[in-house]
């Protein structure tokens, strides 16, 4: 066992007017299995990259261990799977590879195919196995779980469980509860590490929040009496000062000397309170620090005038001599929320397209109503660039609805002027869902909306959902996700 030492770390990016991290401490033990949770764009990569020496920063980070970082880049990926995992690492021990990928139910064929012949599930399973061969490293472990589907996530989420020393930033919460001792949060104003998984995170986050929330209608009432101080003195002050200039009630002259010698002394007094309060104002008025904002969403979707949108009867789907899925049979109706289920490879992407009218070879019966208006999130952000206003205008979107619910989503107003190119895998993700909020449709399909998407935001995506009903057919790997949400479940 050993900490890893943080003290007074600050760090901002060049050219930028906020700092990420302000005089952040805390300690780690490097035993701990540790989950790292936080906001889109709060800072949870930039930490990694600092923990590794990427970036200059203010402060110290100390820690008698090396890191290591997840997921690794594989440059050649037509090499064979044994080849790639040389190149990671020449020094690892045949046996203890074969321990590990056991453990992750990889068999040992996929070591003699080329890498990129592998599903996505088997690459992150590969390369998991090949970074806990790596000894005495404190091992920094980045979103493994997208791509995954829901078996894989329990089984590599089983596969951490057993291992210990790593931050993981995940933000599937089933797959925190069940593999993660700790949890180190980013909020909104500090760094805090709490013991216990994401369940026991949460709930002791809803009671701070509930304080805080209780504790700022004190201070709203607080602002208020000492905003009234604030004038009365500031009034009084006024007062003061043309009372060198006034009379007495008898119609004498004042003696000005004597009035203004005793207005300087009240002016300053009153001046002296005024400060006082107006700091006492500013202070109680940064009190409330960690409550995430998450103000309800609006959409208004089209009413489609069947019930019924979508039916499939007996689909099968084949490319070549490759059969992806068959016999599948299911009913879209109006207000349906239906999740899509199956492994990697089932073909739950091919019965999208197929329903969002691409060219797929298919047999069976398809029907789809007639004008019906489709909203497609896609898994693929790198089309992403430019900025929002361009963007909102070229998708024929409202403008000011779409930087609404950006702005309900946690994006700052200065992202609104930033190059999308430059966002967080989650605030693209959340650009795409914002637009499809934004259209006018009968049916929203969704293909893994949540890849990279923070916690808060997809609690808010869940609370909008189930508030609006919007018709929507969905693949997504989180399991709370589904459970919170799906009215009807189809299983390839």
């Amino acid at each position: 066992m050993s900490l890893i030492n943080v003290s007074k770390l600050t760090f901002a990016y060049e050219g930028s007017y906020d700092n990420i991290f302000e005089k952040v401490s805390f300690q780690i033990d490097t035993d701990w299995k540790l989950g790292f949770m936080g906001r889109n764009g709060r800072g949870k990569t930039t930490f990694l990259n600092l923990l590794l020496g990427k970036h200059e920063y203010s402060g110290t980070i100390s820690a008698d261990v090396q890191f290591e970082y997840f997921p690794y880049v594989v440059e050649n990926k037509e090499n064979h799977t044994i080849d790639v995992i040389e190149e990671i690492y020449p020094d690892y021990v045949h046996w203890e590879l074969m321990r590990e990928l056991s453990l992750l139910q990889v068999t040992e064929d996929v070591l003699y195919r080329p890498f990129e012949s592998l599903s996505n599930g088997e690459q992150t399973k590969v390369l998991l196995a090949t970074l806990f061969l790596k000894e005495n490293r404190f091992l920094l472990i980045d979103e493994p779980t997208n791509h995954l589907d829901m078996n894989a996530r329990k089984l590599v989420s089983e596969y951490l469980n057993s291992k210990s020393g790593f931050i993981l930033v995940s933000h599937d919460r089933a797959f925190l509860d069940h593999c993660v001792d700790h949890i180190l949060s980013i909020n909104k104003t500090n760094i805090e590490i709490q013991k216990g998984n994401f369940s026991d995170w949460w709930e002791n986050k809803q009671r701070q929040d509930q304080y805080e929330l209780a504790e700022n209608d004190k201070l709203k009432k607080d602002i208020k009496r000492l905003s009234k101080a604030a004038k009365r003195t500031s009034d009084w002050s006024d007062e003061v000062e043309k009372s060198k200039n006034g009379t007495r009630n008898s119609g004498s002259k004042l003696d000005k000397g004597y009035v203004g010698h005793k207005a300087a002394k009240m002016m300053k007094r009153s001046k002296s309170m005024e400060q006082r309060q107006h700091s006492a104002i500013e202070e109680k008025s940064k009190l409330l620090k960690n409550v995430e904002s998450s103000d309800n969403l609006k959409i208004s979707q089209l009413v489609y005038h069947k019930n019924q949108l979508a039916e499939l009867e007996h689909i099968s789907i084949s490319y070549g001599d490759k059969t992806v899925c068959e016999d599948i049979s299911f009913t879209i109706e109006q207000g349906e929320r239906i999740a899509l289920e199956g492994k990697n490879g089932s073909g739950k992407s091919s019965i999208i397209k197929l329903i969002c009218g691409e060219d797929i070879p298919y047999s069976g019966t398809f029907r789809k109503g007639s004008q019906l208006k489709i909203s497609y999130v896609s898994q693929d952000t790198s089309h992403l660039q430019g900025n929002l206003t361009d963007f909102a205008r070229d998708q024929d979107i409202d403008e000011s609805l779409f930087k609404a619910i950006l702005r309900k989503l946690d994006f700052s107003r200065i992202q609104f002027e930033k190059d999308m190119s430059a966002f967080s895998g989650g605030q693209k993700k959340k650009v795409l869902i914002a637009k499809s909020l934004c259209e006018k449709a009968h049916l929203h399909i969704w293909d893994e909306p949540l890849n990279f998407i923070d916690i808060f935001s997809r609690m808010q995506i869940e609370e909008l959902l189930l508030e609006y009903s919007p018709t929507l057919l969905f693949v997504e790997h989180d399991l709370e996700f589904c459970n919170n949400v799906a009215t009807k479940v189809v299983k390839l």
